[in-house]
């Protein structure tokens, strides 16, 4: 997942970005976003504990302390921190000591004032908190790189098996349970795989979850799906042609569409204008009329 040493850097970037801080020297941060952008802290979906989360004490010098219950799931182990409070909420014996979620409050007994959460859309800190920490988060860093890399190796595996045995007879609940396998073999993990799996006759259905509808030979299929992991995410699309090959004219759309995304990837740099890329992509439809 994320590394140490960039969760700690980007730490101490939030706090340079900050104008004015609020008193104490201390942010208290809940979203699991910025938990995970911040300290690498990931509650895995797929445990009792998806639901629940940590607390996250971010000081002026970057160093952090993460509170949580003790029952979350190991993925919070991976955590970048220096210093962890399990707070004791429940043992499997005996009745648990308070609702789950008021648990995390005795992690903060120290604090000396009652505890904020600053990450909060109601805090007054809130908003520009979150504004930072979202202008932060639009420019990768490495680590975060990599992990999206390892999203899009899992979700290519996913478009591999797709083309590989799409075919009459299977169910789009068929295509769903093939395409998310490869997605979590490749990964070597479970992963989320959601998205479109759907057969498209025409513009009444354009999309949507997988269903018991049957694939007919000449059916065109939706598959636009994300493998997320770690709250990052992959996002690709592809439509194909069930059981036989593309005619002449669904074979043009397909190059003018891969056209246009090359055409829309020679604009992509720093500093260009979203409406640069979008009349680059949109210019390849338009000449072809």
């Amino acid at each position: 997942m994320l590394r140490a040493e960039e969760c700690r850097q980007r730490r101490q970037r939030l706090w340079q970005r900050l104008d004015s801080p609020p008193e104490g020297g201390v942010l208290l941060l809940a979203d699991p976003i910025h938990l995970m952008y911040l300290a690498n802290f990931f509650v895995d979906p797929f445990s009792l504990g998806a639901g629940f989360g940590g607390l996250l004490l971010v000081r002026r010098d970057g160093q952090a302390v993460l509170i949580h219950d003790d029952r979350l799931p190991a993925s919070v182990d991976q955590a970048h921190v220096e210093e962890r409070r399990v707070v004791p909420w429940y043992d499997g014996r005996s009745p648990a000591r308070c609702p789950r979620r008021l648990a995390l409050l005795q992690g903060l007994a120290d604090l000396k004032e009652q505890p904020r959460i600053h990450d909060r859309p109601e805090d007054p800190f809130g908003p520009v908190l979150i504004e930072t920490l979202t202008a932060m988060r639009r420019q990768k860093d490495a680590d975060e790189i990599a992990l999206l890399r390892r999203c899009v190796q899992a979700a290519e595996a996913g478009h591999a098996w797709a083309r590989d045995h799409l075919q009459p007879g299977m169910t789009e609940l068929d295509v769903y349970c093939g395409v998310s396998t490869a997605c979590i073999q490749q990964a070597k993990q479970a992963v989320i795989v959601y998205g479109d799996f759907a057969v498209s006759p025409g513009p009444e259905r354009t999309g949507g979850p997988p269903t018991n509808r049957v694939l007919q030979s000449g059916d065109m299929f939706i598959l636009d799906f994300s493998v997320v992991m770690g709250g990052y995410r992959s996002d690709f699309i592809n439509t194909l042609v069930v059981g036989r090959e593309p005619t002449a004219d669904q074979r043009r759309l397909a190059d003018l569409c891969r056209g246009a995304l090359a055409a829309g990837e020679q604009e992509l740099r720093a500093g260009a204008a979203c409406r640069t890329v979008y009349q680059a992509v949109r210019s390849v439809f338009a000449k072809a009329g």
